[in-house]
C-alpha cells in the first residue's frame, strides 16, 4: 500500500517530538534568583526535576523483528534540575526509538523543546536546546543520522 510509508513517517515524525523538558532555574522571571540551597547532579534540588518528552506508540521489548518495528511508547524523559545530561534509566527508552528508528529507513524525526514558565525565558531556551542537542548526539552516537530529523 503506497499511503504506509507516508503514514509511519508522519506518525514517527509527530509521535517524536523529544525532549529539551520543562525546568525550574530557581530564578525569578527578571532573572534573579529566589530562595536558597543548592542543587546536586543526581536532581535533587529545591524545585525538583524537569521533564521532556518523546512521543510514540506500542513499546517494543527487543526481543524479535515485530517488537522494533513498532513506536516505543514511553513518551517523556525526565532530567536532573538545571542539567542537560540523560538520565541512564532513559538511555534504554532512547535505545528503543533509535532501534525503531534504524528498522524504518522513511522515518523521520521532529525535536522540539518546551519549557514551563518558571526561570527567565532566555535561559529556558538555552536549556531546552541543550536538551535537544543531547537526544540529537545520543542518537546520532546510535546510528540515526542527523539529516533525517528537525529541532
Amino acid at each position: 500500500m503506497q499511503f504506509k510509508p507516508y503514514a509511519r513517517s508522519l506518525a514517527v515524525a509527530f509521535s517524536l517530538a523529544l525532549v529539551a523538558g520543562c525546568s525550574s532555574t530557581g530564578g525569578t522571571q527578571d532573572g534573579s534568583m529566589s530562595g536558597s540551597g543548592t542543587t546536586s547532579g543526581s536532581g535533587a534540588g529545591a524545585s525538583g526535576a524537569g521533564t521532556g518528552q518523546v512521543s510514540g506508540s506500542g513499546l517494543g521489548d527487543g526481543s524479535g523483528q515485530m517488537a522494533d518495528s513498532r513506536i516505543p511508547e514511553v513518551r517523556t524523559i525526565y532530567f536532573a534540575f538545571d542539567s542537560d545530561a540523560i538520565r541512564p534509566e532513559f538511555q534504554s527508552v532512547l535505545n528503543a526509538h533509535a532501534r525503531f528508528l534504524r528498522n524504518n529507513p522513511n522515518a523521520n524525526v521532529v525535536l522540539q523543546g518546551h519549557t514551563d514558565e518558571r526561570g527567565t525565558r532566555e535561559y529556558n531556551l538555552a536549556l531546552g536546546e541543550r536538551r535537544a542537542g543531547a537526544v540529537e548526539e545520543f542518537l546520532s552516537v546510535q546510528g540515526f543520522p542527523r539529516r533525517r530529523w528537525k529541532s
